[in-house]
């Protein structure tokens, strides 16, 4: 029997993923830790399930500590959630944490294609406590790092140490005092953590992205990221916050299907983006 809280954590940068083994080193002290992640790397596939796909997963992991129970899992995040909750685990965990995710998922269209946050929303389907952690990279070291699976040095490895420590403390603070069910909690760590970041109360700014694909040959299309440009300034949007060194903090509410924060005015419900 756990005699401490129980963490499931995933990621959809794939379990051998540098970002994930810090979270999972970090949350040792205050959680029992179990790992259910994808086999290979699952960026940008939002909330897909396999259904037509035969999963296979492999446990007895060799490079996770001997009291972290873990399994690789051939699917999507929501997958490995699904499965692990569903098949794997003995006992209910306490927690659903997502992540550390390599970059940034920041405003509405990436949040709605991020793996790292659909595990986290699994979670939050199952009325678990949910939160997905994203890490900010600077631009030249993105590639460096994404290509090293996540190894990193120097001043930015302190960074990601900070912000691991971070998501051990939200996580802690989270269960002492739970969302509301069917809530999915959204952090980003700015690209320069420190010990001290502040955390600020966000919400996903609103981005228009365009296109996401250019020709590579007559009738055929190959992917290239696109910044794309924010429609609405707001001081409080998770961007801004990262811009001023803070740590984002997003409650997405899934249970309602908003990402947006709802303030009563009058007795009746207004949502921020409507004109006063």
């Amino acid at each position: 029997m756990h005699n401490r809280p129980h963490a499931l954590v995933t990621n959809d940068d794939g379990i051998e993923s540098a970002f994930l083994h810090l979270l999972v080193d970090a949350l040792l002290p205050d959680f029992t830790v179990s790992v259910a992640a994808p086999a290979f790397e699952q960026s940008w596939i939002g909330r897909a399930i396999s259904r037509r796909n035969e999963i296979e997963v492999i446990s007895g992991l060799s490079h996770f500590p001997h009291n972290v129970e873990a399994w690789a899992v051939s699917g999507t995040p929501s997958d490995c959630v699904n499965i692990a909750l569903g098949n794997l685990l003995d006992l209910r965990p306490d927690i659903v944490l997502s992540g550390i995710n390599l970059g940034y998922n920041t405003t509405q269209p990436l949040i709605l294609s991020s793996g790292t946050i659909a595990g986290a929303i699994e979670g939050a389907v199952w009325g678990l406590p949910a939160i997905a952690f994203s890490k900010c990279i600077p631009e030249h070291l993105f590639e460096e790092i994404r290509s090293a699976n996540g190894q990193t040095s120097g001043a930015f490895n302190q960074s990601l140490r900070s912000a691991a420590e971070h998501a051990r403390r939200m996580s802690v603070e989270l269960l002492a005092s739970p969302e509301e069910p069917g809530n999915v909690v959204n952090v980003n760590f700015p690209a320069e953590t420190q010990p001290d970041s502040p955390v600020e109360a966000t919400f996903p700014a609103p981005l228009r992205l365009g296109s996401l694909y250019e020709e590579a040959a007559p009738g055929r299309f190959h992917f290239r990221y696109a910044d794309g440009e924010v429609s609405e300034e707001h001081p409080q949007h998770d961007r801004v916050a990262l811009e001023r060194g803070s740590i984002s903090r997003s409650v997405l509410d899934f249970s309602r299907i908003g990402i947006r924060p709802i303030e009563v005015i009058s007795g009746a419900s207004k949502s921020n983006s409507e004109d006063e």
